[in-house]
């Protein structure tokens, strides 16, 4: 018994420009566990953005198969794609896409008014659960206008989880952020990861590729890469690291930390000269301080 999420067979997609055909994808195959985190890399021209748009049930193929949780979408009608993308996916865009004169807790409410398996007060409980889940539960009655950028793509991450869905779609989700941000928003991704979620994030940036658990290459249609990622990176940590980097490059941070390290080493040496041998040892290049600190 298979726990695929995703299966793609021979998928190829074809698009007319004028008298000319474009071969978009041509025969790609994967398939996508249950609890991956892949990311799929491209540059423009590479069919990332129209595998994106199949994945998610926007587009059909011109050939091949699509298996989204075990039901066969390519034969779908369009009302029928609509349901299950309502049910099954949930998206996370670049530019977020909140609806603007609506509060947080309104937009993340929007994908359970297409289903009538809930009330109105289950759909409010459910967005509040969500916006709690990605830290927002002191802004479910802030507008967008009044949300930072970071804060604005949480609301849409919690709209995208608000349904349950089986797999997560992210299309340069980082994109419009800083870099503070963006590692801030890929933590929330991985920390969904953990908790079990099915994540695709499709990007240009193969720095975020070190935080996922796969990496898919396109290029020109075709998949030039599959690799599983055996030392995923901690995306706290690295931005601990960049953003010490950034800050011991900063010439006036570096003058106001030289009274401290000045001290530091005023205070080593102290130590070291109560023990004569240590000076010594420092002298010759033999034995180390490390023990004696």
């Amino acid at each position: 018994m298979t726990n695929d999420i995703i299966k793609i067979e021979n998928l190829r997609r074809d698009f007319k420009v004028g008298s000319e055909t474009v071969h978009a994808l041509r025969g790609i195959s994967f398939s996508i566990r249950a609890g991956e985190f892949v990311t799929i890399m491209g540059t423009s021209g590479s069919g990332k953005s129209t595998l994106l748009n199949i994945l998610g049930c926007l587009d059909t193929p011109t050939s091949g198969d699509y298996y989204l949780d075990g039901i066969a979408v390519r034969d779908m009608g369009k009302n029928d794609r609509a349901t299950l993308r309502n049910r099954k996916i949930g998206f996370v865009f670049q530019s977020y896409n909140l609806l603007p004169k609506t509060t947080a807790l309104e937009n993340v409410e929007l994908p359970l008014l297409y289903n009538p398996a809930f009330s109105s007060r289950e759909r409010r409980e459910k967005a509040m659960n969500a916006l709690n889940a990605v830290g927002l539960s002191d802004r479910i009655n802030h507008r967008s206008n009044q949300m930072s950028g970071g804060q604005q793509q949480r609301v849409a991450i919690a709209r995208a989880i608000v349904n349950d869905p089986v797999i997560l779609l992210a299309d340069e989700a980082t994109g419009n952020l800083d870099t503070r941000t963006s590692f801030e928003i890929l933590t929330l991704f991985q920390r969904l990861h953990a908790e079990g979620r099915t994540i695709i994030f499709v990007t240009h940036n193969p720095e975020i590729a070190q935080f996922s658990s796969r990496n898919i290459v396109l290029r020109d249609g075709h998949i030039t890469e599959d690799t599983i990622n055996q030392n995923v990176g901690d995306i706290e940590t690295s931005w601990l690291i960049d953003r010490g980097l950034e800050i011991l490059n900063d010439p006036a941070v570096t003058e106001k930390l030289s009274p401290i390290t000045d001290t530091l080493a005023e205070q080593i040496y102290k130590i070291a000269y109560k023990d004569h041998s240590v000076i010594n040892e420092c002298k010759t290049g033999n034995g180390t301080t490390r023990e004696v600190l």
